[in-house]
């Protein structure tokens, strides 16, 4: 017997994870993101890391049509970020936000606690999701504390 949905995400909204934003840039369209925290590192030879996106988000075809992508980690103070990005509204996701691109045109975003500018080195249906892995490109970290989510809600983390 399969696990309920709902019962599904109870169980597992107990693991606490960081909280990202993956952008990416098709050319000759807009920019596009979404809120993500199914992000981890893969490889260090060569550098690897995956993210799982939803096939019915728009991110996932913007992510397929630009053949790359960018994982920019949050800090502690951008909830409302998170949550503007989690919003189905695609048009006012990048509204008065600073970026800047990289290698692969993906948006950086300014304010990120970290990043890694990828291009798509293999990707793999699962379930409802496509697991994209991505070969690390460009990145960079800077000093602050991860915005964290647990449970259906965001949290903050000091070392």
């Amino acid at each position: 017997m399969n696990l309920e949905s709902a019962e599904f995400r109870r169980i597992l909204g107990h693991w606490v994870t960081g909280v990202s934003i993956v952008t990416a840039h098709p050319a000759g369209r807009a920019p596009c993101g979404l809120t993500a925290n199914s992000f981890c590192s893969v490889s260090l030879e060569p550098p690897l890391v995956l993210v799982c996106v939803e096939g019915v988000a728009d991110t996932h075809d913007c992510i397929v049509a630009a053949g790359a992508f960018c994982v920019n980690v949050l800090d502690s103070e951008h909830e409302v970020l998170a949550r503007r990005f989690a919003d189905q509204d695609v048009a006012e996701k990048f509204r008065a936000l600073a970026y800047r691109t990289e290698q692969t045109g993906a948006p950086v975003l300014e304010d990120a606690l970290a990043w890694v500018d990828c291009r798509v080195f293999a990707s793999y249906p699962a379930g409802d999701h496509t697991i994209f892995v991505g070969l690390v490109l460009a990145g960079d970290a800077r000093g602050g504390t991860p915005i964290l989510y647990y449970r259906g809600g965001y949290g903050r983390f000091t070392p």
